[in-house]
């Protein structure tokens, strides 16, 4: 069971102090963090429980009112920049330093949860309060972003590391709207996007807290879980062709079935994967058969093809060993297997200086840590890209996520704060215009 911090404090402190090993932690409220999520979580008015906060939604406007409503109160500077994305800067004693920035979203998958993004801006707000609950003005300005349209395919992050192209803001998301309409209707500006871009070396550092969509914390009793960096993804378009045929009146001896063969196929993905040591994932989620007619032998089967692990190297090998024995099958019962490319994205390696401050900020505060992959994609992987860059994981109960059961505890929130606001501390500082081992 993970070890509950206790709290000494009047009602309405927001922060409470206990020793541990010696010194002096400020540890967060994690109450008042859930209230603010079950706050957020109320505004959309959820049907049976069910989330309704896609992007660029009447649900998702009101949400980010919501955080700029709680920005304010904080006394941040709060913009919109081109692309969507709310920013809440907090001056800092030498304003010429690059902000450290920490944040996450707040819009939802289509009948998500509550905690998924929520959690991560909640907790950015919340160490920001706790920085002005005890007077302490850091080095570095602060920034808390908050993300348009995360689960879309992270626009607001790809937008601001450049990597937002014309043809991606035509695409009509889950809203009805178009990304570039969406954007507009939260007071961005396609017609400007290039200003939303920040150069490496703009933002010092990045830090995000997060649920951690699976079951690692929660079966191990973890409290913390230290993210070594966000899964490299392959995706392929397969597809097996067969000869189509009566269904009655074909021998089986003679059948080249595509669907036989496509049914092998998953069994050696899955095979193929776990007779690997490691954590590599590879998953078939789809199916579909043409001419797709209950009697006629299909001509052809398409299937999905996912392969994701944090080190580049092992996804290409895994992906040539799958690929090595579906040409295996494909002689076995004569039916051709094709791969095509649809998307490959690199591995993001969080930075170890931060990881090490936030195993630290855990142990300070009595927390237990577990080092892990982030097999999730998250805003942290393009913020990788332009600034040394972390990420703090939360249990979630049974490792649920993208639904209404999605859930952690008060003090699971508590927890993460904490270390998150002394991992921030910590982060102010170092020079981050040095680079590691400098």
């Amino acid at each position: 069971m993970r070890k509950v911090l206790c709290f000494f404090m009047a009602v309405h402190l927001f922060t409470a102090f206990s020793l541990i090993q010696g010194q002096t932690v400020t540890v967060a409220d994690g109450d008042r963090a859930m209230a603010r999520i079950q706050e957020l979580g109320r505004l959309v008015k959820p049907a049976a429980g069910v989330m309704r906060r896609v992007a660029f939604s009447a649900g998702d406007i009101a949400a980010r009112n919501y955080v700029i409503g709680l920005m304010k109160k904080l006394k941040l500077a709060v913009r919109v920049d081109a692309a969507g994305n709310i920013i809440g800067r907090r001056e800092g004693n030498n304003e010429e330093l690059a902000p450290i920035a920490f944040g996450s979203h707040t819009d939802a998958v289509p009948n998500g949860g509550m905690f998924d993004g929520d959690a991560g801006v909640v907790a950015a707000l919340e160490c920001i309060g706790m920085m002005n609950e005890h007077n302490i003005r850091t080095e570095h300005p602060l920034e808390v972003i908050d993300f348009v349209d995360e689960e879309g395919g992270l626009t607001g992050s790809q937008a601001m590391v450049g990597g937002l192209s014309a043809d991606r803001l035509q695409l009509v998301t889950n809203s009805g709207k178009t990304i570039s309409r969406g954007i507009s209707d939260l007071g961005g500006d396609t017609a400007h996007l290039a200003s939303a871009m920040v150069k490496k070396g703009a933002i010092a550092a990045w830090l995000e807290l997060h649920i951690e969509q699976g079951a690692n914390l929660d079966k191990t009793g973890k409290d913390i879980g230290v993210v070594q960096g966000i899964v490299g993804l392959g995706t392929w378009a397969v597809t097996v062709r067969g000869i189509t045929n009566h269904a009655g009146t074909t021998p089986m001896p003679i059948r080249k079935d595509p669907m036989v063969t496509a049914a092998r196929f998953i069994l050696v993905v899955n095979e193929t994967v776990l007779g690997i040591s490691g954590s590599q994932v590879a998953t078939v989620g789809k199916i579909s058969a043409l001419p797709g007619a209950s009697n006629v032998i299909p001509a052809s089967v398409t299937m999905s093809l996912d392969v994701r692990d944090l080190s580049r190297e092992k996804l290409d090998s895994v992906f040539h060993l799958i690929q090595h024995k579906a040409d295996s099958l494909e002689e076995k019962y004569g039916t051709p297997i094709e791969f095509v490319s649809e998307h490959q994205s690199l591995p993001a390696i969080t930075d170890s200086r931060i990881r090490d401050m936030i195993t630290q900020s855990a142990t300070a505060a009595g927390l237990t840590t577990l080092a892990l992959p982030s097999g999730a994609g998250h805003d942290t992987q393009d913020m990788a890209k332009i600034a040394p860059s972390a990420m703090i994981f939360i249990p979630s109960k049974g490792g649920i996520s993208h639904s209404p059961e999605e859930s952690s505890s008060a003090s699971d929130l508590a927890h993460g704060i904490t270390v998150m606001y002394h991992t921030l501390l910590n982060m102010d500082k170092v020079d981050w215009s040095k680079r590691a081992g400098q």
